[in-house]
């Protein structure tokens, strides 16, 4: 357990996620010092190699979204300097990055996963496979960045999305089957030494999908908490998120994001290990309607804090 004060909020980034890592750490930093229990400070890292500045303080918030700060860097680097920090571990962070790796991981323990080709493929087999209507993504990264929905495929609609994906992050890119239906995102957090689920959240933008400016933008997007699903779906979501969760090793707090087809089957999508705490994130909301302020769970989670 974390027992010092200083705590430095580490965000920014050098990636496509930046802007939403400063205002994750702006709200972080002020509902810390606002807890009165630590004296918060924001670092913004541009690079891996500021992280010196970090010595300065007794614990770290890592508030940094996507790229290194998200997937196992920046996690391994704080590890040698031997500064407690908040979130998962090196290895689980790297690998829910990794949405083919970690969806792998979830179907070979029974978790419920959309239908996936890894890029290339030929097109033939692409729709034979997954069907007129895809969903084109990058392997790594968050915010929904890269990410093309593809109704009635085309090869050059196909070819244009992937280009897209490949430019947005390095690695591999994902191909899946469209899933229609409601978008369900899954919270968990640690709590006296359980993973909880916290409320269900449902996703539902006012146009086009939940896209980085559907995400980011005030207003554009109504959530409703808790989900007003079946106490079956609802269950069944909480468990695979919390199975999730223990399957990548993850520790303090996750996010797991789920569709929720019209029969009732829930697909997971991915986990988060670093999810956004801006004005409008969702972690903050799930706590928020079961009555936890966001100086109190941000202080938990920072209590949490290791190495």
């Amino acid at each position: 357990m974390f027992t010092g004060k200083r705590v430095a909020v580490l965000c920014g980034g050098d990636g496509n996620e930046r802007e939403v890592s400063l205002r994750s750490g702006e709200a972080v930093c002020k509902a810390l010092n606002e807890s009165g229990e630590f004296d918060a400070e924001i670092l913004d890292l541009q690079s891996i190699h500021e992280i010196e500045r970090v010595k300065n303080f007794e614990g770290a918030f890592i508030a940094m979204h996507g790229d290194w700060g998200e997937g196992g860097i920046l996690q391994s680097t704080l590890e040698k300097m031997k500064i407690p920090y908040t979130g998962s571990a090196p290895a689980a962070s790297a690998l829910a990055m990794n949405k083919i790796k970690s969806l792998e991981l979830f179907r070979l323990e029974n978790l419920l996963t959309p239908p996936g080709l890894v890029w290339p493929k030929k097109y033939e087999k692409i729709i034979q496979e997954l069907g007129p209507d895809i969903v084109v993504k990058p392997s790594g990264g968050g915010s929904t960045v890269g990410i093309t929905i593809i109704k009635n495929t085309t090869l050059e609609k196909l070819l244009q999305a992937v280009d897209l994906a490949k430019k947005s992050y390095e690695g591999e890119v994902l191909l899946e089957k469209y899933i229609p239906g409601r978008e369900i995102t899954a919270p968990v957090w640690e709590h006296e030494g359980q993973v909880e689920a916290l409320p269900l959240i449902e996703i539902v933008p006012h146009t086009g999908f939940y896209d980085y400016t559907n995400k980011y933008t005030k207003g554009a997007t109504d959530y409703i908490v808790p989900a007003e699903i079946s106490v079956e779906a609802a269950q069944a979501i909480s468990q695979a998120a919390v199975k999730a969760h223990k399957i990548l090793g993850c520790s303090g707090y996750s996010r797991s994001d789920f569709r929720l087809s019209p029969e009732g089957k829930a697909y997971i999508l991915e986990v988060n290990t670093a999810p956004g705490m801006t004005a409008t994130s969702l972690v903050p909301k799930a706590a928020a309607a079961i009555g936890i302020t966001m100086p109190e769970f941000v202080s938990a989670i920072m209590r949490m804090a290791q190495y």
